[in-house]
């Protein structure tokens, strides 16, 4: 069991919250003073998720996940006490008609990394929508998963990274160094892309196949 540290009870980190608590975690949202409605709807859904400040949170955690908006997402690591914490970065940073926010000119979990001084970084979870994070469920495909691409410098880290994969309904895959979530962040604008603009649906997943 891993005591991990939600910072943002929006969508994707009220998705994950809830997943990672039924997996047998123990869950904090973290809150900046009150609990907003978000965060209430979450620990009415699942009571398994409990609350507490950011920074009482975090400090209780050996595993943190990201998930602002990208905007935020700096200046809220680098006020935070990360060293030798696992960082999961959940963000993307979206610029207008779907760019690359920061002109894919760096991936922005670097940016986070730079910022979370001791942290290690991991990118995941970024490359479908949070119906997927919800439900990752897709019978008939055998034992085939959802292929949950993963990025970041510290094996170890990974490693654990790549088991809260596997207990969320994903298979987690090894991308390399944290440098290749520029990819991944290009790869969660094309799931948007075919997703919502193009009208395919938010029941859209990749696979690994190997042979």
């Amino acid at each position: 069991m891993q005591e991990i540290a939600v910072i943002g009870s929006g969508n994707v980190g009220g998705s994950l919250a809830i997943q990672l608590a039924r997996a047998g975690h123990s869950v904090t949202l973290c809150l900046r003073g009150e609990p907003s409605e978000k965060a209430q709807a979450v620990i009415q859904e699942e009571p398994l998720v409990r609350s507490a400040q950011t920074v009482d949170a975090v400090a209780a955690a050996n595993v943190v996940l990201l998930a602002t908006p990208f905007a935020v997402a700096v200046s809220t690591v680098e006020t935070l006490q990360l060293d030798g914490k696992i960082l999961i970065d959940c963000t993307n940073p979206v610029g207008p008609g779907l760019t690359h926010g920061l002109m894919s000119a760096r991936s922005g979990s670097e940016l986070i990394a730079a910022a979370a001084q001791g942290a290690h970084v991991v990118k995941a979870f970024t490359v479908y929508g949070f119906e997927n994070f919800h439900n990752s469920a897709y019978p008939g495909y055998g034992d085939l998963l959802p292929a949950m691409p993963i990025a970041g410098d510290h094996p170890a880290a990974k490693e654990l990274v790549q088991l809260l994969c596997s207990e969320l309904g994903f298979e987690g895959v090894d991308c390399g160094p944290l440098s290749m979530s520029l990819h991944l962040e290009h790869q969660t604008l094309l799931w948007v892309h075919m997703a919502r603009l193009q009208g395919q649906g938010t029941d859209l997943v990749w696979a690994r196949l190997r042979r």
